[in-house]
């Protein structure tokens, strides 16, 4: 074969390997953009879990990462339901987790698994143990803050002689723990906290049964405020204010912002709400979880980092809570576009929403 034809088959070829080549290498940096986000939440209890979480974090996962896909989950608040929740993802090929759990410390074997299958973990909105990867919440000590701060303000000068009421959060969650250690830094010596309960599953009906037992031993007018750790809660105590006779109800706290809240908080039954920017939330776990999947690290999206009882300098994002009154609806929730004023101002909110001018 003459040299001429030489050069041309050995360029042809040369061309060949170059296109598998460079297709080997598209489909391996495609291979990086196209993995499974395993999303679990711990309940239905709280509407924000599905009614905000839920299609924000996907949103923002396809945002940065469109030819990823989303996997959910809800554990009905159940740890052996979202155990088993886990594993099916990592079966399923999920390339990273993020995982509010339903208990804390129940979950912290799964983690280990996902770890040995290597599979990271971003925790969200509350600190499970185990080799998390990455942390994304608020600060929970803040939110007990603002919560103590609002009620001691609602009571006004005779806050140290009356009887305050703490609806703390599930023993199970750690921030439960934070809430409270909050409002206490704020109303230890200020107030007279005369009973203290905990409410399992942050649920309603155990809130109501609590208040009403506090009633009981108390007297239902003997009850100065309450201080509730979310917005769930809060409707308990006020449903069982309500139940007891109380006509004129003290101040209650509440977090979460639950549109339901904002509704109480308009109509004057309802003292006050934490709202926390779940936009921001949502936004900084998926960029915890795409960093994950492609296999980078925390360093560009952490600011913070967090120790658990288990595992020491979780790169972490901790965000500022705001607390919500009447006053401030319009220039926090309305304005983050979390809720229109025609959602808050239902027709028969309206006289309500026209004295705290929300409507004009």
């Amino acid at each position: 074969m003459k040299a001429r034809t030489w050069l041309a088959v050995a360029a042809l070829v040369a061309a060949i390997m170059t296109m598998f080549l460079a297709g080997c290498a598209g489909d391996d940096d495609a291979g990086t953009d196209r993995f499974t986000v395993g999303l679990l939440l711990p309940s239905r209890a709280l509407p924000r879990w599905e009614q905000s979480d839920k299609p924000l974090i996907e949103q923002h996962l396809k945002k940065l990462c469109p030819g990823c896909t989303m996997e959910y989950a809800n554990a009905e608040n159940d740890a052996t339901t979202q155990r088993q929740q886990m594993a099916s993802m990592i079966t399923n090929g999920a390339r990273v987790l993020i995982l509010d759990a339903a208990d804390t410390r129940a979950l912290r074997s799964s983690i280990r698994e996902a770890r040995k299958e290597g599979v990271p973990v971003v925790a969200y909105d509350r600190l499970a143990e185990g080799p998390i990867s990455g942390y994304v919440s608020f600060d929970g000590v803040q939110v007990g803050r603002l919560q103590g701060e609002a009620l001691l303000k609602a009571m006004g000068d005779r806050a140290r002689d009356e009887n305050v009421v703490m609806m703390n959060g599930d023993p199970t969650s750690p921030n439960a723990a934070s809430y409270r250690k909050g409002a206490l830094s704020v109303l230890a010596g200020k107030t007279k906290i005369v009973r203290s309960y905990d409410t399992p599953g942050w649920s309603t009906a155990n809130a109501h049964a609590n208040m009403a037992a506090a009633m009981a031993a108390l007297g239902p007018d003997r009850v100065g405020g309450v201080l509730a750790a979310n917005d769930a809660m809060a409707a308990g105590v006020i449903s069982a204010l309500k139940g007891a006779g109380v006509r004129e109800l003290p101040p209650v706290t509440g977090q979460d912002a639950d549109l339901e809240a904002v509704q109480r908080i308009i109509k004057g039954e309802q003292y006050m709400t934490v709202y926390k920017p779940f936009r921001a939330e949502a936004a900084e776990a998926a960029a915890m979880a795409v960093a994950l999947g492609r296999g980078e690290g925390l360093r560009d999206v952490a600011t913070t980092t967090t120790d658990s009882p288990t595992t020491k300098r979780i790169p972490s994002v901790l965000l500022t809570p705001t607390a919500v009154t009447a006053g401030n609806i319009e220039q926090t929730l309305v304005k983050d576009g979390v809720y229109t004023i025609d959602q808050i101002c239902a027709r028969k909110l309206r006289p309500a929403c026209d004295e705290a001018g929300l409507t004009r």
